[in-house]
């Protein structure tokens, strides 16, 4: 039409230039060609690794695919968590050792996190005793390796304790002996659960009014009073739960019988040992993590709090932590993978951890070695990346706090 520009089409080969510059990068043509041969060839290569693989358990008569996880596995685990007995399920199984893999890997993360952060601030202390003890602690501990470690809990440490009989006694509860440690067993009652109710709610409210007392803090400068409105919420509604819905728990005692305890909770000493040195061994990593982001904040922040009357202590744990923790994340969550992956190393001393029950004895029994180490890796990769999203989804977060 006269009087309106007529809008040009672009070329079709304006398109093949903007995916040559999208896939072949600088390159051009040749990267793109690079590429599309790397996937011919590793296309190749799967299909070789597959077909060989296959062509194996033909002719060893091994059936392929998941059906063994429906068959009866057969073996006793020494601890379950989970109801568990030799006619079970290999499906079953997996579940048993999952669960003790988790366990032991939450156990040891938290436990490695506080003596951790601990150790850092002793290194970091004035006083030149508690220095120099954590930093002979993190030379010591880092450099010596982690199976050495396991064993030495196992078999220098908990396999010299005494006897059930005579057992290191502690309150008439606690039991420590070569058979592992008996704690008392808590068992719920149909209050159970509006009493976790309340402590969920109490938890929730004490955050609330932390948050209120630093955002009062950060505007006037003044810390809001809230300690006793949170002593209060944690200890009236846990209070008023068992009231109306009457006792929530009782604990069943251990009794020795024989040459060992009855009842209680039993941990064994596989447990046990695993959780002291995985949790000291990243702990030491952790302390050298912390230490690093406490330094990386400038010391013009910590004047600052002095100035404002602040003590050491507030200082720390509203200025200096605060903004450390941006550094400190990303390695921190490095090592909990590490402690994560590193818990597979409780086959050395027989711990019945999804690798030793799963990748293990199932394994031997069925032959499915495909199948089994595919789900293995499977699992720790799934684990792996759970941990990690929870600590990006922290990490911004504090890096939003921070910033705001």
């Amino acid at each position: 039409m006269p009087g309106r520009a007529v809008k040009s089409r672009k070329p079709p080969l304006q398109f093949f230039l903007r995916l040559r510059r999208a896939l072949g990068g600088r390159a051009g043509w040749g990267g793109l060609a690079l590429q599309a041969l790397f996937i011919v060839v590793l296309t190749w290569a799967g299909y070789e690794i597959v077909a060989n693989a296959k062509g194996n358990l033909e002719a060893q008569h091994i059936a392929s695919g998941l059906g063994f996880m429906s068959n009866t596995a057969g073996f006793g685990v020494s601890q379950t968590l989970l109801p568990y007995s030799e006619t079970d399920s290999y499906t079953r199984v997996f579940l048993v050792g999952l669960v003790n893999t988790l366990v032991v890997a939450a156990v040891g993360i938290f436990f490695a996190t506080v003596i951790g952060f601990l150790v850092a601030l002793g290194r970091l202390s004035p006083n030149w005793l508690i220095s120099r003890i954590a930093g002979g602690y993190v030379e010591l501990v880092r450099n010596l390796p982690l199976l050495f470690q396991i064993l030495f809990w196992y078999l220098a440490v908990l396999s010299t304790l005494p006897s059930p009989k005579q057992s290191i006694s502690v309150f008439d509860g606690i039991f420590l002996s070569n058979r592992g440690l008996v704690i008392p067993k808590p068992v719920g009652y149909e209050g159970l659960i509006a009493f976790i109710m309340a402590v969920v709610v109490a938890i929730i409210g004490c955050m609330m009014l932390r948050n209120r007392s630093r955002r009062g803090l950060f505007r006037s400068g003044r810390a809001l009073v809230v300690w006793p409105y949170a002593l209060g919420l944690l200890i009236g509604l846990p209070a008023a739960a068992m009231v109306i819905f009457g006792v929530p728990f009782t604990f069943e005692m251990p009794v020795l019988k024989g040459f060992n305890f009855v009842g209680g909770a039993h941990l064994i000493p596989e447990f046990v040992a695993l959780a002291i040195a995985l949790s000291t061994y990243t702990a030491a990593f952790i302390a050298e993590v912390v230490r690093a982001g406490i330094l990386s904040v400038h010391k013009g922040q910590v004047e600052a709090g002095a100035a404002l009357g602040l003590s050491r202590r507030s200082t720390l744990r509203l200025i200096v932590i605060p903004q450390a923790m941006r550094v400190i994340l990303p390695p921190l969550t490095n090592q909990y993978l590490n402690l994560t992956k590193n818990s597979s190393l409780a086959v050395a001393i027989g711990y019945p951890d999804l690798f030793s029950v799963f990748a293990g004895t199932t394994l031997s029994q069925t032959g499915q070695a495909i199948e089994i180490v595919a789900i293995t890796m499977g699992v720790y990769l799934l684990i792996s990346l759970v941990t990690s999203g929870i600590m990006s989804v922290y990490s911004w977060r504090i890096a939003r706090s921070v910033g705001a």
